[in-house]
């Protein structure tokens, strides 16, 4: 699992248009699930993400999580993380979970998220195309792997 962290000051994600999940401050997460992925990958990379200091405290340290700042998360499923361009021009994604697996593994992930970390967590629409808009603040992005 491979999930890339953003910590944004506003994010919006839209289908079609329309509005399918909004936050004011946190993280965006862009969600890449392969096809060796299991319940415990996705089970630490919940609880890493949730624990992450990555908020400045008093002293202008990143030393708070997205739970001491009451943050909330924008999760948006993202296969193409796990693209391949070593070779040709176009990407190889053979690497990505067959979309019932994927799916599975990131509903379990967000769930674990709002369940276990007491997170609020907005989501886009699963394989559908999406515009994420954001503003990464810091800017601080990190890449969390579960391997």
């Amino acid at each position: 699992m491979r999930v890339v962290v953003q910590r944004s000051l506003e994010a919006t994600v839209t289908v079609n248009e329309e509005v399918q999940g909004s936050i004011d401050h946190g993280y965006v997460l862009l969600v890449g699930i392969t096809h060796e992925d299991t319940e415990e990958d996705v089970r630490y990379v919940a609880n890493k993400i949730a624990n992450l200091r990555l908020f400045e405290d008093n002293l202008d340290k990143l030393n708070l999580s997205i739970q001491d700042v009451k943050g909330q998360i924008l999760s948006i499923s993202q296969f193409t993380l796990y693209g391949d361009s070593r070779k040709g021009r176009r990407p190889n994604f053979m690497a990505a979970a067959k979309p019932a697996q994927a799916e599975k593994l990131y509903e379990h992930f967000n769930y674990l998220l709002r369940e276990d970390h007491n997170l609020p967590v907005e989501t886009g629409k699963f394989g559908e195309m999406m515009e994420v808009s954001f503003t990464n603040h810091g800017p601080v992005t990190l890449i969390v792997e579960s391997k």
